[in-house]
């Protein structure tokens, strides 16, 4: 069996120039990440067998790269054409424009809330990096969702500005419903404790609510590590975190016209990189407990996007938001997660469509995925089965559970405000 080689992530400042990328004979190639002056405008993956590569050939490969990123801020839009201005226009000028494009963050005062449970080691890499922001929230809390260990308490008193909140309730929506509790931010921004932040990230998250009708926010989530077979495997065949690097904002439009095949809500976002107005919970109510990991697996974040475009408010993708997300290391542990992954997916389409009658979620779960599943099988039959169909069998089980799991517990989840 050919061993496995890990991918080398680079990050290039092209205001610094652009430089030859040696060959890399120790790994598969190069996940090379572009920006300009702390705005991130795409990546490309270099295999190996590509490598030496001059400078000349990755300028032409950068131009091509970045192009829709850069278009998408300075061309007027279309929702009918990918900007493509590269073969228009060289790369200087767009780029020093670009600086331009962006204004003073929104003066509203903003609260960190990082959900933990029992992981110290990680949880203290991103505070560290909350240390570093450009601009500093007005509080940092640390929800404990296993208190009982002190491990994270611990940890938490040597960290200054940081406040602890302990929630023995399990949960990851429970501890989030908690640290909204005790924020006092007009702003809440939700991280997760196995990532890092990039220090414009809370800047960025303000500045994308100048709109009043923004209610909630997502950013970028960029692997901090491509270093295990279960790590690449998540983040090039799955790729359930990695978004693109064109802001978009998710509007009615948007809503109405997927509604019939049920919304693709989790394509707004991640829960590790999101941020909401605290109106907005008072309105559509806190994140459901059924949901997210400890209770169902996941989801309670694209269920509460759901809530605000049914509501009638708009959600605002903003790239140049940035985390660093650590994938899990161990192919058990991605197999478990996307078990996890699928269950709550499918316990979100159920809650959605018990609250909103929308049909188009009942599409999604009897016809839409097990049609989905059943030719990537078929491929895997055909081609022959590769990196995608190591998690498989746990999705698929995943999507099963997730129909017991709402049986068992539709009764249970917690009132919402009557909205509609």
């Amino acid at each position: 069996m050919t061993p496995f080689l890990h991918w080398k992530i680079l990050h290039l400042e092209l205001s610094e120039g652009i430089p030859s990328l040696p060959a890399t004979p120790d790994c598969q190639g190069i996940y090379l990440v572009f920006w300009w002056h702390g705005i991130p405008l795409g990546h490309q993956e270099i295999p190996a067998a590509q490598l030496p590569m001059p400078a000349t050939q990755l300028l032409n490969s950068v131009v091509q790269t970045i192009a829709p990123a850069v278009g998408d801020r300075l061309l007027p839009q279309d929702k009918n054409r990918s900007p493509d201005w590269h073969s228009q226009v060289g790369v200087k000028n767009p780029l020093q424009q670009l600086r331009e494009c962006w204004s003073n963050p929104v003066d509203e005062l903003v609260s960190v809330v990082i959900c933990t449970r029992d992981r110290p080691q990680e949880l203290a890499e991103c505070l560290r990096s909350l240390q570093n922001l450009s601009h500093h929230p007005q509080e940092i809390i640390v929800v404990d969702n296993a208190p009982s260990t002190q491990v994270t308490r611990q940890l938490v008193s040597q960290m200054p500005g940081v406040r602890y909140v302990p929630e023995p309730r399990p949960g990851l929506s429970v501890a989030r419903n908690t640290g909204i509790r005790h924020s006092t931010g007009k702003i809440i921004a939700f991280t997760d404790d196995d990532v890092t932040v990039h220090p414009n990230w809370i800047a960025q998250l303000q500045q994308s609510f100048q709109n009043p009708q923004v209610m909630a926010v997502t950013g970028l989530v960029i692997p901090a590590e491509l270093e295990t077979e279960s790590q690449v495997t998540f983040e090039m065949n799955h790729g359930c975190l990695s978004g693109e690097y064109r802001a978009k904002t998710f509007d009615q439009e948007f809503f109405q016209a997927t509604k019939h095949r049920g919304v693709p809500v989790w394509t707004i976002g991640a829960g590790a990189n999101m941020a909401f107005r605290r109106e907005i919970f008072e309105q559509v109510g806190d994140f459901d407990e059924r949901l997210g990991a400890g209770a169902s697996g996941c989801s309670e974040d694209s269920e509460f996007w759901y809530r605000v475009l049914a509501e009638g408010w708009l959600c605002r993708y903003e790239p140049t938001a940035v985390v660093f997300h650590y994938h899990r290391r161990e192919l058990d542990s991605l197999k478990q997660q996307m078990y996890q992954y699928m269950r709550g997916h499918n316990v979100a389409l159920l809650i959605q469509f018990a609250r909103y009658k929308h049909w188009g979620n009942l599409l999604r779960l009897f016809v839409i995925l097990p049609v989905y599943y059943a030719l990537v099988l078929l491929k895997g039959s055909i081609g022959g089965f590769g990196l995608r169909h190591r998690t498989y069998l746990a999705e698929v089980w995943g999507c099963l559970a997730g129909i017991k799991f709402y049986l068992q517990n539709r009764a249970s989840g917690k009132k919402l405000p009557n909205i509609s």
